[in-house]
C-alpha cells in the first residue's frame, strides 16, 4: 500500500501536467484562431488578386484579337497597295491607270522602296526616320521589309523590284501593345500581394518575369521546376494570348509566410513542451536539492543525538566486563554497540561526499549478512554463495554494509512468517554481481521501478527511503547499478546489485 507522501506526489504531477496542459491547449486554440484568420485573409486578398489578374488577362486577350483584326485588314490594306503599284507600272498606254494612281496617292502610311537589281533605290516613300537617308538596299533595310516577299516589275525593258511592309502606324501600335504587355508583366508579379509568381513563354521553358522568389535561387533550374510543380498543385495557372499568336503562363501559390504560420502551431506546441520540460527538471532539481540538505541536516543531527547514549553503553559494557562473573551477552552487547557505531558513522557522513577505498567486497557482504543472520529469528533461511578467494574493489563499505542491510530487511518484510533469503556473488572481468534473492511476495513489473523512488513504501508504517537511498549509494556514488532483476508474484524476488572493478 502506498503511503499518503507517495500518493500526494503523484497527484501533484498529474494535477501540474493537468494544468499545464489547459493552458498550453488554450494559447494553441488561440493562436490556431488568429492562424486561421490570417490565413483566410491572406486567401482571400491572392484570389482577389488572381481575379484581378484574369481581368487583366482578358483584356490582353480581347486586344490580341483586336489587333489580329487590325493585322488582318492591315495585311489586305499593304497587298492591295504592292497590287496597285505593280498593275499601275506594268500598264499599257492604252490602260486607264487613274484607280491605281488613285491607291497609290492615298498612302501615307505604307512604306515602299523600288530598287533596280544592283539594290539601288529609285523610289521610297513613308520611309521611317532612320532609314530616309539611305540610297542603296542594305541589309539594314533587307530585314526591315523581310514580312512580304518583294514583287518583281519589268518597266521599260529593265527589271525592279517593289518592296513594301507594314504601315508605320500598325508598327508604332505594335510598339504599344508590346510596352502595354510588358507593364502588365510587371505588374503582376510587382503586385502579388506576397504570393510567389513565375511567369514563363509557350514553351514553357523560359522565365520571362518572377515575383516573392529568392534571386539566387531562380537560377538553379531543378528549383523553379520544383516551384512550378508545387505552384501547378495548388491553383490552375492563368493562360495569357500575346500577339502574333504567343501565349504565356502565370503560375501563383500562396505565400511562404502563409505556409510557416500554419506550421506556427506545432512550433509552438514544441517551445511549450521544452519551456514546460525544462521547468520540470529546474523544479525536481531545486526540490531534490532541498530535499538532500533536509536529510542531510536530519541524519547529522541523528548521529549527533546517538553519539551521546552509546557511549555511555560502551561504559556500562566495560563495567560489566569488570565483574567477577561477566554477563554472558556481554560480546553481542559489543557486537551491537559496533554496528551503532558504523550506523552513526553513515549518518554523519550523508550529504558529504563518501572515501571509496580498496575493500575486499567478499569480506564486507560476508561480514554484513552474518551480522544480520544473527539478529533474526532462526525461521528465516540464509543461503550465502560467496567466491573463495578476495575480490578487491574501490567501496566505502559502511555505505555498501547499509545498502545490503536495506534489501534484507525488505526481503524479511515480503516473507512475513518464514522464507529463505539467498545471496550470490558472481563476477566477470569487470564487474562484480551480487544477487539478493527471497521467498517473499514477490513484485509486478510495473512497480520494478517506482520502488526506488523516494516516498514508495508497502509498509503501513515507513517513510518510503530505503530503496531510494540504496540506489543513490550504489549509482551515484559506486558508478553501479542496482535493480530488480526478476520477481514472481508470490514466489518471490531477486535484486541485483552491480559494482565496477
Amino acid at each position: 500500500m502506498k503511503n499518503n507522501i507517495y500518493i500526494q506526489k503523484r497527484w501533484w504531477n498529474w494535477a501540474l501536467a493537468m494544468l499545464a496542459v489547459i493552458i498550453i491547449s488554450i494559447s494553441i486554440y488561440y493562436t490556431n484562431h488568429l492562424v486561421k484568420r490570417f490565413a483566410a485573409q491572406e486567401s482571400k486578398q491572392i484570389e482577389m488578386w488572381a481575379e484581378a489578374v484574369q481581368s487583366h488577362a482578358e483584356l490582353m486577350n480581347y486586344t490580341k484579337v483586336f489587333f489580329n483584326e487590325v493585322s488582318e485588314q492591315e495585311q489586305k490594306r499593304v497587298q492591295l497597295l504592292a497590287r496597285a503599284y505593280e498593275s499601275f507600272l506594268e500598264a499599257g498606254p492604252e490602260e486607264n491607270t487613274s484607280i491605281y494612281l488613285d491607291i497609290i496617292q492615298s498612302n501615307i502610311s505604307i512604306p515602299v522602296v523600288i530598287t533596280d537589281n544592283s539594290r539601288n533605290i529609285d523610289l521610297s516613300i513613308n520611309m521611317p526616320e532612320h532609314l530616309k537617308d539611305k540610297t542603296t538596299f542594305d541589309n539594314e533595310m533587307m530585314q526591315e521589309f523581310n514580312v512580304y516577299q518583294p514583287i518583281k516589275i519589268d518597266l521599260f525593258g529593265k527589271t525592279k523590284w517593289l518592296f513594301y511592309k507594314e504601315s508605320l502606324i500598325y508598327t508604332e501600335l505594335k510598339g504599344v501593345l508590346d510596352d502595354l504587355f510588358k507593364l502588365f508583366i510587371n505588374d503582376v508579379t510587382d503586385n502579388a500581394v506576397g504570393a510567389p509568381v513565375i511567369i514563363i513563354d509557350s514553351t514553357e521553358n523560359t522565365v520571362l518575369a518572377y515575383g516573392n522568389l529568392d534571386s539566387i535561387k531562380m537560377k538553379d533550374q531543378k528549383f523553379v521546376e520544383n516551384q512550378i510543380l508545387a505552384m501547378q498543385a495548388e491553383c490552375f495557372p492563368i493562360k495569357v494570348n500575346y500577339i502574333d499568336n504567343n501565349k504565356v503562363y502565370i503560375y501563383y501559390r500562396q505565400s511562404d509566410l502563409l505556409l510557416q504560420m500554419r506550421y506556427f502551431p506545432l512550433v509552438q506546441i514544441l517551445i511549450f513542451g521544452l519551456f514546460v520540460l525544462l521547468a520540470y527538471l529546474l523544479f525536481s532539481y531545486v526540490r531534490r536539492s532541498e530535499q538532500n540538505q533536509v536529510w542531510a541536516g536530519m541524519a547529522k543531527e541523528t548521529a549527533h543525538q546517538i553519539g551521546t547514549p552509546l557511549s555511555s553503553l560502551m561504559g556500562w559494557v566495560e563495567l560489566l566486563k569488570m565483574e567477577e562473573k561477566p554477563f554472558v551477552g556481554t560480546s553481542e552487547m559489543e557486537y551491537d554497540i559496533d554496528r551503532l557505531n558504523t550506523i552513526t558513522e553513515r549518518f554523519s557522513k550523508i550529504g558529504s561526499i563518501p572515501t571509496l577505498e580498496k575493500t575486499d567486497v567478499v569480506a564486507s557482504v560476508d561480514k554484513t549478512m552474518k551480522y544480520l543472520q544473527r539478529r533474526f529469528s532462526s525461521k528465516f533461511e540464509f543461503d550465502i554463495q560467496l567466491p573463495v578467494r578476495e575480490i578487491v574493489i574501490p567501496l566505502n563499505a559502511a555505505l555498501f554494509s547499509w545498502v545490503l542491510e536495506n534489501l534484507t530487511k525488505n526481503a524479511i518484510d515480503a516473507m512475513t512468517d518464514k522464507g529463505k533469503i539467498t545471496v550470490e556473488m558472481t563476477e566477470d572481468d569487470a564487474n562484480v554481481f551480487i544477487d539478493i534473492s527471497d521467498t517473499g511476495k514477490g513484485l509486478p513489473r510495473s512497480m520494478y521501478k517506482q520502488i526506488f523512488k523516494p516516498g514508495y513504501t508497502s509498509k503501513k508504517r515507513g517513510w518510503g527511503l530505503g530503496l531510494s537511498l540504496a540506489k543513490r549509494i550504489i549509482e551515484n556514488y559506486h558508478k553501479g547499478k542496482i535493480f530488480v532483476k526478476n520477481s514472481v508474484t508470490g514466489q518471490g524476488s531477486t535484486f541485483r546489485i552491480v559494482l565496477k572493478k
